[in-house]
């Protein structure tokens, strides 16, 4: 069983770390925790694409199945980019790149696992850059999945640059509608400026007037160390449901040596909080956040050989987060 902490919120003990959609069904917010149908808290552990312009390959039923099956992961991210080179809003191909994730959503459906619709705004900064855009596919997206209790919508992945809470929080009341309007009880996260960091922000000034939200913190071990664990702690303390839908354990680059011993710490804090997450990323990029090595080619049925040093310490640290 996954590992509590002394004072839940209200929701109480911990559900495995294997929570699935069957036993669990529809997801709800209580308080700060994520919870099951019933109020009992909710750990999901997963994993994130990269771009799925760029990898489309590893949307496929193999590759999910062998996450759940050997992993132990009940969550795969889906990243769709909106701004970089094949991005949704740019110069992609917005019906290939829906397809993929309506994909996904069923084979993460079929899997018994959860899944998030990633709005993967990055070099675009902020996200009103694209509000029409990501308004006409979110409404899509929420009417195509509304009967599922599977999905959860990220309506912006990183806000960054000048982009302020106040931004995201325009953005927000902008997208939020379009989504409550086909899916009233889905649980959405909401991104927080300077690339998801400042949940203190979000933590001082809450959304109001909805119900199953929840704000994003994103981490890179080898950069972002205890000043920002204690910023997660004080907003989680503050009363904001987080859930930390990107981190690696390298630098921010996405790349550059590992750091074992600060990942090891942020993984205790998110286990001891019940906090959600989602590792970056799936691929075979030459990166060391990219779980394959790329020299692999395969997209399912992978080996030991076949991973990175990041996608070893993933696959090893949960067989002991099954053993806790």
């Amino acid at each position: 069983m996954a590992q509590t902490i002394s004072s839940l919120p209200a929701g109480g003990e911990s559900s495995s770390a294997t929570a699935a959609p069957s036993i669990c069904g529809a997801l709800q917010v209580i308080g700060t925790q994520l919870s099951d149908k019933n109020g009992n808290a909710v750990l999901l552990n997963g994993i994130s694409t990269l771009g799925l312009c760029w990898y489309p390959e590893y949307i496929n039923k193999d590759c999910f199945s062998q996450f759940k099956k050997e992993w132990n992961l009940n969550l795969i991210r889906l990243a769709m980019y909106t701004a970089e080179p094949g991005g949704y809003c740019t110069d992609g191909d917005p019906e290939a790149l829906k397809t993929l994730i309506k994909n996904g959503v069923s084979y993460a459906t079929d899997l018994d696992m959860y899944v998030i619709i990633d709005w993967h705004i990055l070099s675009d900064g902020n996200p009103n850059t694209y509000i029409e855009e990501a308004k006409a596919f979110f409404e899509e997206m929420s009417s195509e999945f509304a009967g599922n209790n599977n999905v959860l919508y990220e309506i912006c992945n990183e806000p960054n640059g000048n982009t302020t809470w106040a931004d995201i929080k325009s953005y927000a009341a902008e997208i939020l509608p379009v989504i409550r309007r086909n899916d009233p009880d889905a649980v959405i996260l909401v991104g927080t400026p300077n690339w998801s960091q400042y949940v203190d922000q979000a933590a001082a000034d809450p959304i109001t007037g909805y119900d199953n939200l929840m704000y994003t913190l994103h981490f890179y071990a080898a950069t972002h160390k205890e000043p920002l664990r204690e910023t997660l702690v004080s907003a989680v303390e503050a009363g904001l449901p987080v859930f930390v839908s990107e981190y690696g354990i390298c630098d921010a680059s996405g790349n550059g040596m590992l750091d074992y011993d600060q990942a090891n710490q942020w993984m205790e804090l998110l286990d001891r909080c019940q906090i959600s997450r989602a590792m970056w990323n799936l691929s075979n990029r030459d990166e060391s956040s990219a779980i394959l090595k790329s020299s692999c080619t395969k997209i399912s049925d992978f080996t030991e050989e076949d991973l990175n040093d990041s996608g070893k310490w993933l696959y090893e640290r949960n067989d002991r987060f099954l053993a806790q």
